[in-house]
C-alpha cells in the first residue's frame, strides 16, 4: 500500500512536470508576442503587427513600438513575424510564412511592416479579409511593396503583388497610396530630414513632431493615390549626419501621409503610411512620436493624442544594423517580452 501511494505521487509529480515542461516549451514556440495593455486611453484597443522584412530590421524595431504602444498608452499588441517553419525561430528571409495572421480577425489597427511577402493562401486571407473590412491600417517603408508573387501565379492574392498592371501597384498602391518606385535619396549615402507639409501645422499626427531625422533614404514618389494629404516632406540630406546640408539638386517629396481606403466590401478605413523604417530611425524621438499619433489617428483617437504624446523606450533598444540577413539569429517570439 505505502510503495503504491509512493508511486502514484511521483507519477503525478512527473506528470505535472512534464505538463510544465511541455507548456513553456509551446509558450516559447509561440508565433506571436503579445504585450498586454496597461492604462492608457488605448486600454480595450488591439494593435496587431504583421512584420516581415528582410532589409531593414523591422523584427527589431516592431517589438519596440509595441512596447511602446503598450506600457504607456495601455493598447494591447501582438506582434507576428515570418518564421522559418523548421525551426521556429524568427527569420526575415522566410517570405511565405507568417503564423498567427488569425489575431487579425479581432483586430482594431493592422501595422504593415512587410516586403515582397508571398503568403499561403490560408494565411493571405486573413491580411485581405481585413484589409476590406473597414478598420484602419498602418503602412511602414516597404510596405509600399509588402507582397511580391513569383510562383503562385494562379493564386486569387496575386493582383496584390507589388507591380500588377490590373490592380495598378498592387497592395502598397492601392491600400497605402503608392509603390515601391525607387531611392529617391542614395541608399546609405543620404539620410532624411522630415519636416510638416504646408498646411497640416496643426494636424494631431503631427504634435510634438520636432527634429524628425532618420538614416533612412528618402524613396521616390511617383504620385499619391486618392485622397492622399502628405503630412512629413522628406529632404534629402548630403550625407548620414541629422546636421548635413540639404542636397538642393533633389527637392523634398513625402515621407508620410494619410489617405482613405474603400475595400471590396465597400467600407471605408483611415491609413497612415510613412516610408522611413530604417532600423535607427527609431532612436529619433520625433519619429517615434509620430508613429504612435498616426495609430491614434487611425484609430479616430485623435482628440487624445496629448501635446507631446510618450515615447520613452521601454528596456534597451539594440537593432542590428539594415542589410540582407543581417538580423540576430536565433531568437524566436518570446524572446521580445519585456524583462
Amino acid at each position: 500500500m505505502y510503495k503504491t501511494t509512493v508511486s502514484l505521487k511521483l507519477w503525478v509529480f512527473l506528470t505535472l512536470a512534464l505538463t510544465c515542461l511541455l507548456g513553456n516549451v509551446l509558450k516559447a514556440d509561440d508565433p506571436a508576442v503579445i504585450f498586454e495593455g496597461k492604462d492608457g486611453p488605448g486600454k480595450g484597443r488591439h494593435i496587431v503587427f504583421v512584420v516581415g522584412d528582410d532589409e531593414y530590421r523591422s523584427e527589431d524595431s516592431m517589438p519596440m513600438l509595441a512596447k511602446i504602444l503598450a506600457v504607456h498608452h495601455g493598447f494591447k499588441c501582438t506582434v507576428l513575424f515570418s518564421i522559418n517553419k523548421e525551426t521556429g525561430e524568427i527569420d526575415p528571409g522566410a517570405q511565405d510564412n507568417i503564423p498567427g495572421l488569425q489575431a487579425l480577425k479581432k483586430a482594431d489597427l493592422m501595422v504593415m511592416f512587410t516586403r515582397f511577402r508571398e503568403l499561403p493562401d490560408k494565411q493571405m486571407k486573413y491580411i485581405i479579409d481585413y484589409t476590406n473590412s473597414g478598420k484602419p491600417i498602418v503602412g511602414f517603408r516597404t510596405a509600399t511593396h509588402a507582397f511580391y508573387y513569383r510562383k503562385n501565379m494562379d493564386s486569387p492574392y496575386a493582383k496584390y503583388s507589388f507591380r500588377n498592371k490590373d490592380f495598378k501597384g498592387g497592395w502598397g498602391r492601392q491600400v497605402l497610396g503608392e509603390t515601391w518606385a525607387g531611392h529617391y535619396g542614395g541608399h546609405q549615402r543620404e539620410s532624411t530630414r522630415g519636416f510638416v507639409a504646408k498646411g497640416m501645422q496643426d494636424h494631431p499626427i503631427v504634435k510634438g513632431c520636432e527634429d524628425i531625422w532618420g538614416e533612412s533614404d528618402v524613396y521616390t514618389i511617383t504620385t499619391l493615390t486618392g485622397d492622399s494629404k502628405p503630412l512629413i516632406m522628406g529632404a534629402v540630406l548630403e550625407g548620414m549626419k541629422p546636421d548635413d546640408k540639404p542636397n538642393t539638386k533633389k527637392p523634398p517629396v513625402p515621407v508620410a501621409w494619410i489617405k482613405t481606403y474603400t475595400g471590396d466590401t465597400g467600407k471605408t478605413c483611415r491609413v497612415f503610411t510613412t516610408t522611413m523604417g530604417h532600423s535607427f530611425d527609431f532612436f529619433s524621438e520625433g519619429f517615434r512620436r509620430l508613429c504612435v499619433n498616426g495609430c491614434y489617428w487611425a484609430l479616430k483617437m485623435e482628440d487624445k493624442i496629448p501635446a507631446k504624446s510618450k515615447v520613452d523606450l521601454i528596456g534597451e533598444y539594440k537593432p542590428n544594423q539594415i542589410g540582407m540577413d543581417g538580423y540576430k539569429k536565433g531568437l524566436k517570439p518570446s524572446d521580445h517580452k519585456i524583462k
